[in-house]
């Protein structure tokens, strides 16, 4: 975590890169996360059936992935005189690359906006989340998080 004690040392930071260590996506990970959004297509969920589809092995969802970005970025920013982070929403969410059963994601964030608002200030991160051995990342997207000031 990187730490700022002022909101001008945060604007300063803009442009720079942290990244994540690795983060294994089993079939487990992928049948508790269908179980809990209620999508069990068998590209997901089926390890024999998959086996004979497109992807050659079951695939994680997409979601799933999205949602590994708080573990991924384990509260990359900390900053004095703030009461807490709200997730504010993400831009141009895609998804390149599938991520097949028992490969490794990581994520490669990139501090790209600060905006004061009457909210707080809005810092817009942007986000890659690669694919070990894939030469497209699985996930990019802009976060952006809320930062509530005191």
């Amino acid at each position: 975590m990187t730490h700022y004690a002022s909101v001008q040392e945060l604007e300063a930071a803009v442009g720079q890169r942290e990244t994540s260590e690795w983060i294994t996506i089993d079939q487990d990970r992928i049948n508790r996360f269908a179980d809990a959004t209620d999508d069990h297509q068998w590209i997901h969920t089926e390890p024999e059936r998959a086996a004979a589809g497109p992807f050659g092995a079951t695939i994680a969802h997409g979601f799933l992935v999205l949602s590994l970005l708080p573990a991924l970025t384990a509260e990359r920013v900390s900053l004095d005189g703030t009461v807490m982070g709200i997730n504010y929403g993400l831009d141009r969410v895609r998804f390149p690359h599938p991520v097949p059963v028992n490969s490794r994601v990581r994520v490669v964030s990139e501090l790209s906006k600060v905006q004061s608002t009457v909210q707080g200030l809005r810092v817009v991160t942007g986000i890659t989340i690669e694919l070990e051995g894939a030469d497209k990342p699985a996930v990019v997207a802009d976060w952006i998080t809320l930062y509530v000031l005191a």
